[in-house]
């Protein structure tokens, strides 16, 4: 089984429930392309441009999307209107596979961690849902029989500590803090320490999401990576950026912020249940080839979820 479990029928209906928002701004939009169509013709094409966009695909991933349409249709001789939701559902999908956004497997059993103990080092602005992230992560991980350990290295925001604290309590996970204001370096020094001393699976450091500019962030980020390889030199393994998908084209202004400061080399895209903006998640793993790993879908513990490219796009093209 794998780290996250089979795709349940749970996690299926949380994934519909939580793209529901995005199901239903997205078919109304395309279905009123469709209206009076009997062929995808370049009307057909011009208003799924604008369908395309205004679901926070992004200006770039929909001049592709509808390329690579555009092109089927002259060269499979596809005539009816009605092919069309299969030809875009099967592009994006394709898309997707591309940038290797494929999430449910990546952990197929127990034994798939790279690394032991597995260092996650997250990062993203204040306020997109990064201290829940963690919590669920970790929840996740133990949840599979892995030994967690958290590093609350966000040293810089009031209530950041506290706010760890107590997911970390809630999930019953160990902790390793220094308090409000000490130096974050420090911090993911002792967690990545500890980690190994304990003989943890997974250490996850929470870091800054704002300091006093972009410099500060940028070598603060820098520091703590610096400081984590001194005790295992390969440390992290996964660079977690945090995205709020509800803030649809900002999340990929903050995207291509971090990928500047830091080896990014996985997405986690939350709140996708609290807006119709979840084209963005096409749109982000496109631009930037980073895959898309998880997926926050509503509030409970299970709704942050590994992200399947197929799953994904099934829900998004469901007409339940």
């Amino acid at each position: 089984m794998g780290l996250f479990g089979f795709f349940s029928r749970d996690k299926k209906e949380s994934l519909d429930k939580g793209l529901e928002k995005t199901r239903e701004n997205f078919f109304s939009k395309l279905t009123k392309t469709l209206i009076g169509k009997s062929s995808i013709d370049d009307d057909v094409l011009d208003n799924l441009e604008e369908v395309l966009v205004t679901s926070d695909v992004g200006v770039e991933t929909t001049l592709k999307i509808v390329k690579r349409i555009q092109d089927r249709v002259a060269r499979d001789k596809y005539a009816t209107a009605s092919e069309l939701n299969r030809l875009l559902k099967e592009e994006i999908v394709a898309l997707l596979e591309e940038n290797k956004s494929t999430g449910l497997n990546d952990f197929s059993s127990l034994t798939d961690l790279p690394a032991k103990p597995y260092i996650i080092m997250v990062v993203g602005v204040n306020g997109v849902g990064k201290t829940t992230t963690i919590g669920k992560l970790a929840h996740q991980f133990k949840k599979a029989g892995k030994k967690v350990v958290i590093g609350a290295a966000d040293t810089f925001r009031a209530a950041a500590v506290d706010q760890l604290t107590i997911w970390a309590k809630r999930v019953d996970v160990p902790i390793i803090s220094q308090g409000m204001g000490a130096d974050p370096a420090s911090v993911a020094f002792d967690a990545v320490s500890s980690a190994l001393a304990q003989g943890a699976d997974v250490c996850i450091i929470d870091t800054a999401g704002r300091l006093h500019n972009k410099v500060n962030l940028m070598n603060e980020l820098s520091k703590i990576r610096r400081v984590m390889q001194k005790v295992i030199p390969d440390a992290p393994h996964e660079i977690l950026l945090v995205l709020d998908a509800s803030t649809g084209q900002n999340a990929i202004e903050q995207a291509r912020q971090f990928i500047a400061a830091t080896d990014v080399n996985a997405l986690a895209l939350t709140k996708l249940d609290g807006t119709a903006k979840g084209g963005v998640v096409i749109g982000i793993s496109d631009q930037f080839k980073i895959p898309v790993k998880y997926i926050g879908v509503g509030e409970k513990m299970e709704d942050l979820q590994l992200f399947d490219r197929n799953e994904f796009v099934n829900s998004l093209f469901s007409e339940n």
